[in-house]
């Protein structure tokens, strides 16, 4: 590398948007990678960059006052701006829009996640909460504090942690869910189905089939004319791409509005990347772009990113290309799953789901691309390495939960 080349690449300022895994994880990896320029990360909220899995177990239920990065920012010479909302990009001159004025970059780097979908009707009704933000679990916390009469709107996996939390702290707890089932629209019936019995167990109270008409002070009606008392109302009906603020930058967006990136991370705005919750990525191991809204994800991609960054090119990074993997913790299981399910025609159980320790495993066309391991956490370490080595299973096998999942691999 010549010395002008050093220079450029030492002189290049990267900008950050976004202070959460996927921003945090992207200086960082800018720093692990030799990048010795200026960076700026760029937070929306006040506090110091966090952690958020924990907000809604151990800060939710005040085990934790906090989850904040172990990261001493400013010994690695990665500048902190928080409490800075971004509100556009102008790509031809270089120039992030923020709450205080323009920041100018050489590269950029959009992290800014995503954001929970509100119910309709509720905004500026009291007692509605979200749970995605550390001011979100502090406002919650009182609730579950004082074993108020809680109600979930949706069962899918941050309304079933929530509702666990609410259950530990000794809340009445009922949880509204329009589908037939929990966690309809992540896991097959059959698989989802048995899941519903966890609920029960616990003591709250499940209601599938069931759509909030409106909410009130202290009240959510559904569309049957049942009332249900609350003094407070979590939403945890979905998420969706933080990105609203990219509408007039030429960045290009996906239908359901992530950022379209191509395998290097790179944006189709030139010296432009995108990572985490609010970025899509072609695999070529599934066939299909995915939209991963996971931790696993906004750990992962920000190293490729990185990698692409600090060499400029020059170097040969293998393409962003990852095996999807995520956890919960609820109702006293550990879930995990690893892959990616939708084109598989052939599940196959290992053990009962009326136990407390089962798992499935998706074959498509005999190859393993997917598992999903309740309370049998051998099976999702041996999975996912079978499925990143896109190996075939012997399916009789397979379905044996006493057969180790690693063995069942064919030649």
């Amino acid at each position: 590398m010549s010395e002008q080349q050093r220079a450029e690449r030492t002189e290049r300022r990267v900008v950050v948007a976004g202070a959460g895994m996927a921003g945090v994880q992207t200086a960082v990896a800018l720093r692990e990678q030799g990048f010795t320029g200026p960076v700026t990360l760029i937070g929306a909220e006040p506090h110091q960059p966090y952690d958020r899995p924990p907000l809604s177990k151990a800060v939710l239920l005040g085990k934790a006052e906090e989850s904040a990065f172990d990261i001493d920012f400013e010994a690695l010479g990665i500048t902190l701006r928080l409490g800075c909302e971004v509100t556009g990009v102008r790509a031809g001159d270089h120039e992030l829009d923020t709450s205080e004025g323009p920041v100018p970059y050489d590269v950029l780097v959009l992290a800014t996640g995503a954001e929970p979908v509100a119910l309709p009707g509720s905004d500026g009704v009291p007692g509605v909460h979200l749970l995605r933000t550390l001011d979100d679990a502090a406002r919650l916390r009182p609730v579950l504090e004082a074993g108020h009469p809680v109600v979930v709107v949706g069962a899918g996996w941050i309304g079933a942690e929530f509702a666990t939390a609410a259950r530990a702290a000794g809340c009445e707890v009922t949880v509204v869910e329009a589908a037939d089932r929990p966690l309809a629209g992540a896991l097959p019936a059959e698989v989802a189905a048995p899941m519903a019995d966890w609920y029960e167990e616990s003591g709250a109270r499940l209601l599938t089939g069931a759509r909030v008409a409106r909410v009130e002070s202290g009240a959510v009606v559904l569309d049957d004319g049942r009332t249900l008392p609350a003094d407070a109302v979590v939403v945890g009906i979905g998420a969706r791409p933080a990105t609203g603020w990219l509408a007039d930058s030429g960045i290009a967006l996906g239908p359901e509005g992530s950022v379209t990136a191509d395998a290097a991370l790179r944006t189709s705005v030139p010296d432009v990347y995108a990572v985490g919750d609010c970025a899509s990525f072609p695999s070529a191991r599934y066939g299909t772009r995915l939209v991963v809204h996971h931790w696993d994800n906004a750990l992962q991609g920000p190293r490729t990113a990185a990698a692409h960054i600090a060499a400029q090119g020059a170097a040969d990074v293998p393409p962003y290309d990852p095996v999807p993997y995520f956890w919960s913790e609820q109702f006293g299981r550990f879930v995990q799953y690893a892959g990616h399910h939708a084109d598989a025609d052939t599940p196959l159980w290992r053990g009962d789901p009326a136990e407390p320790a089962w798992s499935v495993c998706w074959l498509r066309d005999g190859v393993l691309v997917a598992v999903l391991a309740v309370g049998r956490p051998r099976d999702l370490a041996q999975g996912r390495r079978l499925v990143e080595a896109g190996a075939r299973i012997d399916a009789a096998r397979a379905a044996d939960p006493a057969v180790p999942l690693k063995s069942t691999a064919l030649p």
